[in-house]
């Protein structure tokens, strides 16, 4: 049955193209929205990226009909644009200076005039959901990139059974890359149609790094590995997620040349909009972001015997700010981003499309720590890229939940 389907501005930054993505249903942005997306427009970073993105995707559909009327859209749906002209005034638990509620106001209107069809708003923001049930309208959030994978994707799976190379992994249905952990503890890796065991054991050293469990030693396995192009590391905080990141990645480029550059970055939340009002170059302005990137450089010097002074002159090292790789290509690279869970997955798409030849990307973080008001478990980047990429052979996931920080820190991560 066709619904109407209104969309909040919140949803259209969040993925410009979420006007394709509701098939054959009536598709309604009320014109408080189209304000809402003239004045973002002017924004730096990503934000104001993607409200022009939008901005010149509806006037592509003026060329098609009058957006007020409504125009045929992909999927045999119609886009259109509701203007109320003939309203007298809101509801008094509406305030007509609140760009929030006029939206509620036209789903309210849009809901009376179409009694005969399903109306939904459409909102990444919780509060905005909460205010339209209280007042009778339905509402529900952006349902096209959340994946309810992730509850199944840890990146390995347990055997009980001893290691034996002759081990027939097919009743396993493992992904590509997924690991296979024998009762003897033994760690095989399926690539390639059949398990191979583990180059990585206790002894390893990587940058004086030496993994502390079979978790780490899994994800040395998938960093280190020059035929995966594209990694991501889930786990709580303190599992050595970004420290094995970066210390692969310094061990690739200066031991084993496989590697020009090394490139590390966090997301600045919120994204794109306050580093473009801190003094400085880029680099100063992602400084307080990135101190933690920092810490773990000077352990690694430190434990490689090498002088913490010469960080800042590495001519290999890199600091970006995400904003800055739209349109560009970069080869040749080992990228890693730390707390991507704070990513869309729109911004995901726009980081790991700038991967040039001989590049390896490497996304990091914990999904129980989202900073964004828009984003959940399923809805963040990080987990979109994991979930798509899970059956593809160039990309390796996994989940880590063992802490080596400190005791302290993995029971603060357990029960705070």
């Amino acid at each position: 049955m066709i619904k109407n389907y209104v969309l909040d501005t919140n949803v259209l930054i969040h993925d410009p193209n979420a006007i394709h993505s509701f098939e054959d249903n009536n598709l309604i942005i009320p014109l408080p929205v189209i304000e809402e997306i003239d004045k973002l427009k002017g924004r730096p970073g990503e934000i104001g990226m993607s409200a022009r993105q939008v901005a010149r995707e509806l006037d592509s559909f003026r060329k098609q009909g009058k957006l007020f009327r409504g125009v045929k859209i992909d999927g045999g749906g119609i886009l259109k644009v509701e203007v109320i002209e003939d309203f007298k005034e809101m509801p008094r638990f509406l305030s007509d200076k609140v760009m929030d509620d006029w939206i509620l106001f036209y789903t309210m209107q849009i809901s009376k005039r179409d009694t005969n069809i399903r109306t939904i708003l459409v909102s990444k923001d919780i509060n905005m959901r909460i205010k339209a049930d209280a007042i009778g309208l339905e509402a529900q959030d952006y349902l096209k990139d959340k994946t309810e994978e992730m509850n199944l994707l840890k990146g390995y799976t347990q055997i009980d059974q001893n290691s034996s190379y002759d081990f027939d992994p097919k009743n396993l249905n493992l992904r590509p890359n997924e690991f296979v952990v024998f009762k003897d503890s033994k760690i095989f890796r399926f690539k390639s149609g059949k398990i191979i065991p583990s180059k990585i054991d206790f002894s390893t050293s990587v940058w004086g790094i030496k993994p502390l469990n079979i978790e780490q030693i899994m994800a040395l396995d998938l960093l280190l590995d020059p035929d995966l192009s594209f990694v991501t590391l889930l786990g709580i905080a303190g599992t050595g997620k970004t420290l094995l990141s970066i210390a692969s990645a310094l061990y690739m480029i200066t031991d084993l040349k496989v590697f020009k550059k090394l490139t590390v970055t966090r997301p600045v939340i919120p994204m794109g909009k306050d580093i473009g009002f801190l003094p400085g170059s880029a680099e100063e302005k992602m400084k307080p972001w990135l101190e933690p990137i920092r810490d773990n450089l000077e352990f690694l010097f430190d434990n490689a015997g090498k002088s913490t002074s010469k960080i800042d002159s590495l001519n290999f090292l890199q600091v970006e700010a995400l904003s800055y790789t739209r349109g560009r290509t970069i080869p040749h690279q080992f990228i890693i981003v730390d707390e991507a869970q704070n990513l869309t997955p729109h911004e995901v798409k726009t980081i790991v499309t700038r991967a040039g030849v001989g590049t390896k990307i490497v996304l990091t973080g914990d999904i129980s720590q989202i900073d964004s008001p828009y984003l959940d478990a399923f809805s963040n980047g990080l987990s979109y890229a994991t979930a798509r990429f899970s059956n593809y052979s160039m990309a390796g996931h996994l989940t880590l939940s063992i802490g080596v920080r400190s005791e302290l820190s993995t029971l603060a991560s357990k029960i705070l």
